[in-house]
C-alpha cells in the first residue's frame, strides 16, 4: 500500500479551511504593507543556497535535497525562499525600481530533517522581503507587519524577542570573544557545537540541547559589542517598536540559522511554549546578500513563517475558522429522461451561480434524497417522468421538509426569489 513519503502530509478538505483563512489573511496584509506576489522556481542552482545560507549551516551540509539533473547540472529543491528572491531581484534588474522593493511568495520548502510536528520535510513557508533601504523603521515596519498578520488571526500571547548580530565591521571581535569564552567550556559542549565552536561559533548560542543552553547562558552579548553605526541602528529600532507598541524581549542568544544575517534579527512566539518548535515566524536584515550573489551592495530585511506552524497553532488556541458553504441545490432524477433533463438543469444552475449538484450512478430517489440531506444542501429539486411530461420541477425543502411544482422556464425565478444564486440569475 502506498503512503506519502516521510515527512509530507496530505492536506485533507476538512484542513483546508484553516490553510484558505491563512491565505486570505496573507494577501490581505501584503496588500496594506504594499508588497507585490513573486513566484520563484522549486529547484535552484544548488551553489545558490551554498553561497547564500552558508555551507557550514545545518541546511546546506545535512538538509538540502540536492540532485544532479540530466544535463549534468547540481540542483537543489530550495530549502527557504529568500535566496531565490534575491536572485530574482538581481536578474531582473530591479534595483532600477523604486526602492525598497517590496515582495511576497507563498510555496513549498524542502528539507531533509526529522519530522516533527510543524516541521516536514516539506512544509509551506510564507515570506516577503524589503529589498533597497537601510532604514531601521523598515526592520520595525517588517516586524509590525508580521505581529499584525499573527493577531489578525486571532492568535493571543505572543512575545516578539529581538537581537542585533552587527555586521562585518564588529562581528570578527565579538566572534573573538565567544571563541574565547568557549574555549574551557568545550568538553560541555555536543558533538555539533564541538563542531561549531571552530567553524561556525555563532551558532553555539542556538544550540537547543540543555548542556549547550546552559553553556550559552552567560556567553557574551553580540549586542555589547556593536560598532557605532550598528549600535544606533538597534537604538532606533528599538523606539520605532515603542512608538508602534510592540512588546519585545532582547535575547542575546536569538541569532537565526543562516549565515546571510547582519545586524537585526528577531522571532515571534507562542509565550510559555519553548524549544526548536516554538517560533511561528522570524527574520532579519541581510544587507550583504545581494552583494554576494553579484548584485551592488543592497541593503534588505525580510521574515519566514511556517504555514504548519501558523495552522497548528490555530488549532491549539482553539480559533474557529470559516468553513465553506455547502452546495445550494441538489438535483435529483428518476428515468433516463429526467436523467437527461438534469444533466441540462444541473448546468444552467451553475452558469447562473448557484452551488449545485446531482445524483449520480443510479440510486432511488429516497438514496439521493438522503445523501443530500447528509451533505446539508437546503433545497432540492426533484425530476420524475411526470415532471419531464409536464415541463415541471418539484422543488423541495430539505429543512421544513415542504415541497412544491414549479414551470421548468420559472425555476430560476424562484430561487432568486429565495436568495439562492447571485445576481445573475
Amino acid at each position: 500500500m502506498y503512503k506519502a513519503p516521510r515527512g509530507t502530509t496530505d492536506i485533507l478538505p476538512q484542513e483546508q479551511p484553516y490553510w484558505e483563512l491563512v491565505r486570505q489573511k496573507i494577501v490581505a496584509i501584503c496588500q496594506l504593507y504594499g508588497y507585490s506576489r513573486i513566484d520563484t522556481p522549486i529547484f535552484e542552482d544548488a551553489r545558490l543556497f551554498a553561497r547564500s545560507i552558508g555551507e557550514e549551516t545545518d541546511i546546506v551540509e545535512k538538509e538540502m535535497y540536492v540532485f544532479q539533473d540530466r544535463g549534468g547540472d547540481r540542483m537543489t529543491l530550495r530549502p527557504e525562499g529568500t535566496a531565490p528572491v534575491c536572485r530574482a531581484y538581481v536578474e531582473h534588474g530591479m534595483h532600477n525600481l523604486p526602492q525598497p522593493v517590496k515582495l511576497y511568495y507563498i510555496g513549498p520548502a524542502f528539507r531533509y530533517e526529522r519530522p516533527q510536528a510543524g516541521r516536514r520535510r516539506q512544509h509551506y513557508q510564507f515570506g516577503y522581503e524589503a529589498i533597497g533601504d537601510a532604514d531601521p523603521a523598515l526592520d520595525a515596519e517588517v516586524i509590525d507587519m508580521a505581529w499584525q498578520l499573527y493577531t489578525s488571526l486571532g492568535l493571543s500571547h505572543l512575545q516578539l524577542l529581538l537581537n542585533s548580530i552587527g555586521c562585518r565591521e564588529c562581528r570578527p571581535k565579538y566572534l573573538a570573544k565567544l571563541k574565547e569564552y568557549y574555549r574551557d567550556l568545550a568538553g560541555q559542549l555536543c558533538a555539533d557545537c564541538q563542531q561549531r565552536l571552530v567553524r561556525n561559533p555563532l551558532r553555539l548560542l542556538d544550540c537547543k540541547r540543555p548542556s549547550c543552553q546552559r553553556a550559552a547562558r552567560h556567553a557574551p552579548r553580540s549586542a555589547d559589542h556593536l560598532c557605532a553605526a550598528c549600535l544606533e541602528h538597534f537604538q532606533q529600532l528599538q523606539r520605532y517598536l515603542g512608538l508602534l507598541g510592540l512588546p519585545y524581549k532582547l535575547d542575546h542568544r536569538l541569532v537565526r540559522g543562516l549565515d546571510y544575517y547582519t545586524r537585526t534579527v528577531f522571532e515571534i512566539q507562542p509565550r510559555g511554549v519553548s524549544g526548536a518548535q516554538s517560533t511561528l515566524g522570524g527574520g532579519g536584515r541581510y544587507d550583504d546578500l545581494i552583494a554576494e550573489l553579484g548584485g551592488k551592495p543592497t541593503p534588505a530585511v525580510g521574515l519566514a513563517t511556517g504555514m504548519e506552524r501558523i495552522v497548528l497553532n490555530l488549532k491549539k488556541q482553539k480559533l474557529p475558522v470559516p468553513q465553506p458553504p455547502p452546495a445550494t441545490i441538489w438535483v435529483a432524477h428518476v428515468g433516463d429522461a429526467a436523467k437527461a433533463e438534469a444533466i441540462g438543469l444541473t448546468a444552467q444552475l451553475r452558469r447562473a451561480g448557484v452551488a449545485a449538484l446531482m445524483g449520480m450512478g443510479g440510486r432511488s430517489l429516497k438514496a439521493q434524497l438522503r445523501q443530500a440531506n447528509a451533505l446539508g444542501v437546503s433545497q432540492a429539486i426533484i425530476i420524475g417522468e411526470e415532471e419531464v411530461a409536464r415541463g415541471e420541477l418539484t422543488l423541495r425543502d430539505m429543512v421544513a421538509g415542504q415541497q412544491q411544482r414549479v414551470p421548468r422556464s420559472e425555476i430560476l425565478s424562484v430561487l432568486k426569489g429565495r436568495h439562492l444564486g447571485t445576481d445573475d440569475i
